[in-house]
């Protein structure tokens, strides 16, 4: 029964993870420009690993007004206000990763039940056996009374342990599979986020160089 309230759980999980997660991704589509917008839009999407991604770079890139200032007083180097790609690409596999275990909660325990249930099983239905051949050894007789208890025991134990096991390893597996989609997806975004990064800084340092003239 734990299993099925795991299984049951994550399906309601992912189902609003990829609703975030696409309406995110939508509103990076069109805000991309407007950063402010997007950061707002970005806190509203708390399960979008996405989301996080954008949220946790942005953090630590320097802010429209910050550069302004800096453009105009000539204050540091470029290298100083804009993090090296290096850094920013450690943060969001960092932060994509804290998102591939959190979503990889309780895949272990559905493994666990998976392989262990039916040796549970096949232990209850030798213990059903050992029944019916003791009751054949006291009633000296093979009779159906003397053998269908044992016999029903035997099959109850593994159809309880069968009934565990098949939908553990099956959403153990598809659970894994959206996980890898999922990570797959958002280190899309990631690379594309982080390729815009670059323009911008490289279009930052061109006006950088104008007004340095």
């Amino acid at each position: 029964m734990v299993s099925w309230g795991i299984i049951v759980h994550k399906i309601r999980r992912f189902k609003k993870i990829t609703q975030e997660e696409d309406q995110f991704l939508r509103s990076y589509e069109l805000n991309s420009v407007d950063q402010l917008s997007l950061k707002a839009d970005a806190k509203t999407f708390p399960l979008s690993p996405s989301a996080s991604v954008y949220l946790g770079i942005c953090e630590r890139l320097p802010s429209s007004s910050d550069l302004l200032h800096a453009q105009t007083k000539l204050e540091s180097t470029l290298e100083e206000r804009f993090p090296n790609r290096s850094y920013l690409e450690k943060v969001a596999n960092y932060i994509i990763q804290n998102q591939i275990n959190h979503q990889e909660s309780y895949l272990p325990f559905l493994a666990t039940t998976g392989n262990i249930t039916p040796f549970i099983g096949l232990l209850g239905t030798v213990l059903g056996i050992i029944n019916a051949f003791r009751e054949i050894g006291v009633q000296g007789s093979a009779s159906i009374a003397a053998v269908a208890p044992g016999v029903s025991e035997a099959l109850i134990a593994t159809a309880a342990g069968l009934f565990a096991a098949i939908p553990a390893v099956i959403a153990y597996n598809f659970f894994l599979s959206r996980i890898r989609k999922l990570a797959f997806r958002v280190e899309a975004f990631s690379i594309e986020f982080l390729n815009s990064v670059e323009e911008s800084e490289k279009l930052f340092k061109e006006k950088e160089v104008e007004v340095a003239r």
